[in-house]
């Protein structure tokens, strides 16, 4: 993993490196440059937004539950596997996941887990559940009926209706009831991740089926402990594709639970989880698994007066100069005390007795 790389000794790293280029400053910061030098490379002091950032290594990959794994299709009918999916396949709402004795099993989609079978007179938040599938996918139209919105808790002769519908267009008998082991409850059409079963295998209540993402990508990374503290839900990023890339991203969130080391790394330090949305999706398709590059922007100035950190000169006795060029070619140093390094933009936020369009030596290229 890249570390952040700290403010003060970027700096010093950087300013030793230039320090043979011009000459350091005097004691009083106001040294002139002596008349007949060379016309030096210079770049414009500039006001505006600087932003610092912590440099990561990540992993494109499908979002599925909050903590990144899969979930879980647990299945509840009882026979044999006769049709299984492929990973990758895509699956909806509404549509058959797997087979068992060759009756299909739907996917409906929502939040509570199918417990019980339901039939008309039922009521409660999987009765809700169902209708707004029935209503979602157009089932109660095509049966000629409407489930109204407030009724969606109760299982209504409007329902069976629906479900007939749903039941007759998948394959299943059109009984207008639903057996909990008919179908699997997933927050959202799903992508298959893996597949657990075997075909021809057992089918039996309680096993995992499969595993399962959204089809929609993110990137996951990993905070060290010194950066936990640095990275903010809804922060801006930069992600860099495979083929130097650069794509728009957002903090999507953030995991609760540190990851320990690997066994095979007892030495390694317990990691956070970060997960980012990329802005565009599009941009990295067919890039599932994809190692990238994770620059997220962690705090800011919105105003800040910034020059490029090959500008800064070191000063006898500590502290930073930058060498100003005045009209008619003199120059001066002027002393400076540092604010926010922007790793991106390689400047770094100063206060001193500059102003934005000023020029300042650096070192030619």
């Amino acid at each position: 993993m890249r570390k952040l790389w700290p403010v003060t000794a970027a700096v010093v790293a950087i300013a030793a490196c230039i320090g043979g280029v011009v000459a350091a400053a005097g004691p009083d910061g106001t040294a002139s440059a002596a008349s007949g030098s060379p016309t030096p490379a210079t770049a414009k002091v500039t006001r505006g937004r600087l932003s610092d950032s912590v440099a990561l290594d990540g992993t494109l990959t499908y979002r599925a539950r909050p903590d990144g794994a899969p979930h879980a299709v647990i299945n509840r009918a009882g026979g044999t596997y006769t049709a299984l999916p492929d990973v990758g396949d895509r699956i909806g709402c509404g549509a058959a996941l797997y087979r068992v004795d060759d009756d299909p099993v739907l996917l409906l989609c929502g939040t509570v887990p199918g417990y019980r079978d339901l039939e008309e007179g039922d009521e409660g938040r999987d009765v809700r559940q169902l209708n707004r599938n029935l209503r979602r996918l157009g089932h109660d139209h095509a049966a000629g009926v409407r489930l109204r919105r407030d009724d969606d808790a109760r299982f209504t002769w409007r329902t069976t209706a629906a479900l007939r519908h749903l039941q007759r267009a998948r394959g299943l008998g059109r009984s207008g009831q639903l057996d909990a082991a008919d179908v699997v409850v997933l927050p959202r059409s799903v992508r298959v991740a893996a597949v657990r079963a075997p075909l021809g295998g057992a089918a039996r209540p309680g096993a995992t089926v499969a595993q399962a993402t959204s089809d929609a990508l993110e990137v996951q990374a990993s905070l060290a402990g010194a950066q936990q503290g640095l990275v903010r839900r809804g922060a801006r990023a930069q992600v860099t594709l495979p083929g130097n890339r650069p794509a728009a991203a957002r903090v999507d969130r953030i995991g609760r639970v540190a990851r320990t080391a690997e066994e095979d790394d007892p030495g390694a330090e317990a990691t956070i989880p970060v997960f980012l949305r990329l802005d565009d999706p599009r941009e990295a398709r067919g890039l599932d698994a994809a190692p990238v590059g994770v620059e997220i922007t962690t705090e800011g100035e919105e105003d800040a007066l910034s020059v490029p950190v090959t500008a800064l000169v070191g000063r006898p006795g500590g502290g930073f100069a930058v060498e100003v060029v005045r009209p008619g070619g003199g120059r001066a140093s002027v002393a400076v005390r540092l604010g926010l390094f922007d790793a991106t933009g390689g400047r770094v936020a100063v206060r001193g007795p500059l102003r934005a369009g000023d020029d300042v030596v650096v070192p030619a290229s």
